[in-house]
């Protein structure tokens, strides 16, 4: 048997150990806190706009074609071909509101504080953002860009839907039901995020940005965005 075994996929060659490492990246274990924010999806409840399983998985799937899926994948892919320093500030600056900001800056702290424990070297500048951080980590990795930014986005996409299983409230059930339906996105979604150059980044959805203000200040809520 051959030593090293490969898998081949539509986003590149990736090795067993790389797929490992990959699935590390993505795993909510990681150490970085992602569990504690919705970004605007407790806001978009507690606001009447998600109030079941087919309104949550209308909001998350704008979400995440809308912003996560183009800015915040784009940065990650351009991370690892370009300074990711440079495209960390352009992506701090495009967060709309202090507790967007807030937590992706929380996030990247975290998980650039923990590269060095896993043998990586860290993401060198002042407040490195999580996808800045991510894709950082991933080509140290030797990871297939499009395969780090289709992890990005899986991860992304199961904290999402383990928020609205919390807070909804939703079943279990439904909530693998929206994972299975919204994961189809996640290739083409890839492919633009590849596509896109890294000094032209889309970024709007004004709505959202305006729950994310009301979350800062509403009277009871779980989480930190």
């Amino acid at each position: 048997m051959a030593t090293t075994m490969v898998m081949a996929t539509r986003t590149g060659m990736t090795t067993i150990t790389e797929l490992a490492k990959l699935l590390q990246l993505a795993s909510p274990a990681l150490p970085v806190g992602a569990y504690s924010y919705s970004q605007g999806l407790e806001a978009a409840i507690e606001a009447g706009i998600v109030r079941d399983a087919a309104s949550a998985k209308e909001w998350i799937g704008d979400v995440l074609a809308l912003t996560v899926g183009q800015m915040e994948a784009a940065v990650v892919f351009h991370s690892m071909a370009v300074d990711a320093a440079k495209i960390n500030g352009m992506f701090l600056a495009s967060r709309e509101t202090a507790e967007l900001r807030a937590e992706t800056v929380q996030m990247g702290y975290s998980l650039n504080r923990l590269l060095p424990e896993l043998g990586l070297q860290r993401l060198e500048c002042d407040e490195p953002s999580f996808p800045a951080v991510f894709g950082h980590a991933a080509r140290q990795w030797t990871i297939a860009p499009k395969a780090a930014v289709a992890a990005y986005l899986w991860s992304w996409l199961e904290n999402q839907v383990m928020a609205a299983v919390k807070t909804v409230p939703l079943g279990q059930t439904e909530g693998q039901k929206m994972l299975a339906a919204l994961a189809c996105a996640i290739e083409p979604l890839c492919e633009r995020a590849a596509a896109l150059e890294a000094d032209d980044l889309p970024n709007f959805a004004p709505r959202l940005a305006i729950l994310s203000a009301m979350h800062e200040t509403q009277y009871s809520r779980l989480f930190r965005s």
